[in-house]
């Protein structure tokens, strides 16, 4: 028996074997020819199912099993949520510390990174075959239709049951989960979720989750303070960086720039010996790495560590806004997050490594969308507004559109000065 409330999988005492069967007859439909079958399930789930295939999953699991991340990319999430301090608190709230919990407490960051898988080892060894495991990338996008995933894409608590799972690999599961967002700010911070097998679903895991994350809102600014300023690094489309450090902006000079750049991509930090070859070549010595280090700790203060050299605290940057977006297929969104080419002057090996990069990693996504309007925006971007290629490309496709006038001029001049 369905639920009233849509973001409820069912009503307290449904027959789950029915339930699933129900749903399982209605997922076949809708993979089989992608529209029967949304009528026999929650708006919520039809909904989501359909983003699912734009995002290219399909239920079989070895071609959908999500992205797992290596120890040091987890600890560094972990690290950035700020959520580490609340785990207790969270624990307790769930019941995911009693000898009855027979379910997983699973919390995760902004993206759909699994940041924490916590329960009986029986249950965790079960969820390891479904890649329900600390570092994996459970975004709808990533991994279908999955309460963690839905609750960041619709900003609401969800359940789901069994074959309203896009994988087929996750049919024998249900989860439960509700956004995390803090309370001064309004960011999004994560989810808390709740999973278990299918057998054991109950409304009561949606009313937990919901909870908690109520709970928590209040609570985060006194567990979670930060230790160290936040860092913001912009150094897209200019020549000197810009570093925000707890409310404080900072001009950084060229070559302060191209070493803020090059920490902000490797958190765990470089010698003075990588910095080096990264800035100078195969001819740099770290003598001069060392000592423009020096000048710039002098303008950081505790900001910057040393042995190895890097932040003190996590740094969020633009270029890093669109090797995530990039990395999570949403070439719109890494678009509108490239500002221009990676300090376009720098002659900096690394930096020039970065920016090629960068600026064809972008351009190939918007490529390959398949999306004219998309393409139309790259022509305007700084980066694009030259690339003569694209614009015939959109030229070809839409040949009779009278508003394409403009761009069919500059082709022409473009044509002209290559010639």
């Amino acid at each position: 028996m369905a639920a009233a409330n849509v973001w409820v999988a069912l009503e307290a005492g449904a027959d789950l074997e029915s339930s699933a069967r129900l749903l399982g007859d209605a997922h076949g439909r809708f993979f089989t020819d992608g529209r029967a079958g949304c009528d026999a399930v929650r708006s919520v789930i039809a909904a989501s199912w359909r983003r699912s295939v734009r995002a290219g999953v399909a239920p079989e699991a070895r071609a959908n099993a999500p992205v797992v991340l290596d120890d040091e990319a987890l600890a560094r999430l972990r690290q950035r949520s700020g959520l580490a301090a609340a785990l207790p608190i969270v624990r307790e709230l769930v019941g995911a510390d009693t000898r009855e919990a027979r379910h997983l407490l699973i919390v995760t960051d902004p993206e759909g990174h699994l940041l924490w898988v916590e329960g009986a080892r029986e249950l965790r060894h079960a969820a390891e075959r479904v890649e329900l495991v600390p570092g994996a990338l459970w975004s709808e996008a990533s991994a279908g239709t999955n309460a963690m995933g839905v609750a960041l894409a619709v900003d609401h608590p969800v359940q789901v049951f069994a074959a309203e799972h896009v994988r087929s690999a996750v049919h024998g599961w249900t989860c439960a989960a509700a956004p995390i967002r803090d309370r001064a700010s309004g960011a999004l911070l994560g989810t808390i979720d709740l999973t278990a097998p299918a057998r054991a679903a109950h409304p009561h895991s949606l009313a937990l989750v919901t909870a908690a994350a109520h709970a928590l809102r209040g609570l985060l600014p006194e567990l979670a303070a930060p230790t160290a300023p936040a860092l913001r690094l912009s150094a897209l489309g200019r020549d000197r960086a810009t570093l925000d450090v707890g409310g404080r902006r900072i001009v950084l000079r060229r070559r302060h720039s191209e070493i803020a750049v090059l920490l902000a991509l490797h958190p765990d930090g470089l010698s003075a010996e990588q910095l080096a070859l990264e800035l100078f070549g195969e001819d740099g010595k770290p003598v001069s790495a060392r000592a423009e280090l020096s000048r710039l700790r002098r303008l950081l203060g505790p900001a910057l560590e040393t042995a190895p050299y890097r932040f003190a605290a996590p740094v969020d940057a633009d270029f890093l806004d669109v090797r995530a977006n990039l990395r999570h297929g949403r070439p719109r969104a890494a678009l509108d997050a490239y500002a221009g080419e990676l300090l376009p002057s720098s002659e900096a090996p690394g930096i020039a490594e970065l920016r090629r990069g960068l600026d064809s990693a972008v351009r190939a996504s918007v490529l390959a969308s398949g999306d004219d309007d998309l393409l139309r925006a790259w022509l305007e971007s700084p980066a694009g507004r030259r690339d003569l290629p694209a614009l015939e490309l959109l030229l070809r496709r839409r040949p009779m559109d009278p508003e394409l006038a403009m761009l069919g001029r500059r082709a022409a001049r473009l044509r002209a000065e290559s010639a």
